[in-house]
């Protein structure tokens, strides 16, 4: 385990997913809300590791906001940024950007890139590193 810490405000970690068909819980192949939360876990997690050697562990989320769906067939990105760093708390920016999208209405292999993104959901939360 490190020692310090190599939190910088500012750093960012991103992922991207594939949203596959299994996932979809509501009609329309929509997953539910708590698809992206656990996404904000897996973000939280590296950035954890990154800065303090340790997976650190979720406290809260504030400010959830659920802007536009998310659906099976989506290649959505999730970022982490790095807002405020206390002494054990790291505090950070969260969101989910849909990228890609099936288009089932064109064929049923059918997708297009979105350009721009679509933001699907943001939040802030807290973890703590020990």
């Amino acid at each position: 385990m490190s020692t310090t810490s190599s939190a910088t405000v500012g750093m960012t970690v991103t992922h991207r997913r594939y949203v596959p068909y299994s996932h979809a819980h509501y009609a329309g192949n929509l997953v539910d809300g708590a698809y992206s939360l656990a996404a904000f876990g897996d973000v939280a997690t590296e950035m954890c590791i990154r800065t303090d050697g340790d997976e650190g562990l979720f406290a809260s989320y504030s400010d959830v906001q659920f802007r536009a769906p998310v659906r099976a067939g989506d290649v959505i990105e999730i970022s982490a940024t790095l807002v405020r760093v206390g002494r054990r708390s790291r505090e950070m920016d969260f969101e989910v950007r849909v990228v890609g999208r099936g288009r089932p209405d064109r064929g049923a292999s059918a997708a297009e890139v979105l350009d721009p993104p679509v933001v699907a959901t943001s939040a802030r939360g807290v973890v703590v590193v020990p």
